[in-house]
Formats: C-alpha cells, structure tokens, sequence
C-alpha cells in the first residue's frame, strides 16, 4: 500500500506539469535523479530552461508550500541544477528555478506559479557569486 502522502505529492506534480503545459512550457524531465540528487520537473520555456520544484500540500496540511523550500533544499536543487547541465551540456542556456506551490482542498489541486523562486547568490555568499559553475 502506497503512503497518502506520496500519492498526493505524485497527484501534485501531475497538476504543476498540466498547468506548465497549459501556460506554454514544454516537458523535458520528471522526477531527474542522479546519485541522491533530485528536480521534479526540468522544462522550457523559449530559450530558457527551468527547473521546478513542486511543494504539495494540504489545505489543513503541515503549513505552506513555500515554508517547506529550506536553505538546505535549496542548496540541493542547485546541485542537482549543475549536475544536469553538465551531464546535458547546456552551459550556454539561461536557466531558472521556479516554485509550483500545490494546494490540495478534497479532490481538487491549485496550482501557485513562482517564477524565479530564490536568488542563489544570496545563499552562496552574495555579491556576483553565481549558481552556475561558469
């Protein structure tokens, strides 16, 4: 028997990709993992591609989508970030991070879009510090 919570994470990430579907984003990855890193969902947009972590919660849940992206978790979808642009050659391409915020009220799941969720820069020690390793 499968975890509620898992099948509501699951049930979460499918209602984040119909709704970047549905607002022009093209599906390239879901659930990427290499060694213990994982991104929910890598896309893009135009030229640019986004990695976006999907938070679900339940409207009486265990507080907010956006209190559940710690700095640790942060720092972990940056390396999971670096890691596939490298495996994936796209040194070249802008990319960002994006937060789908699930909120999951009986049967039915909304969808919050935060476009460049974090700043990474502050988290790695500020100034002209990038995420990216170039």
């Amino acid at each position: 028997m499968v975890a509620h919570h898992l099948t509501t994470g699951t049930a979460g990430e499918d209602a984040a990709t119909e709704h970047l579907v549905a607002h022009g984003y093209s599906i390239i990855s879901r659930n990427w993992r290499a060694k213990q890193l994982e991104l929910d969902i890598v896309c893009t947009k135009g030229d640019v591609v986004i990695f976006a972590e999907v938070k679900t919660r339940s409207c009486s849940g265990m507080g907010t989508a956006l209190t559940a992206l710690t700095t640790p978790k942060i720092k972990k979808l940056c390396k999971a970030a670096q890691l596939y642009i490298s495996q994936n050659n796209l040194w070249d391409t802008p990319c960002r991070f994006d937060l789908l915020a699930v909120t999951k009220t009986g049967t039915e799941y909304q969808v919050e879009h935060i476009q460049d969720a974090f700043e990474l820069s502050l988290l790695m020690g500020g100034g002209n510090t990038t995420w990216q390793p170039w």
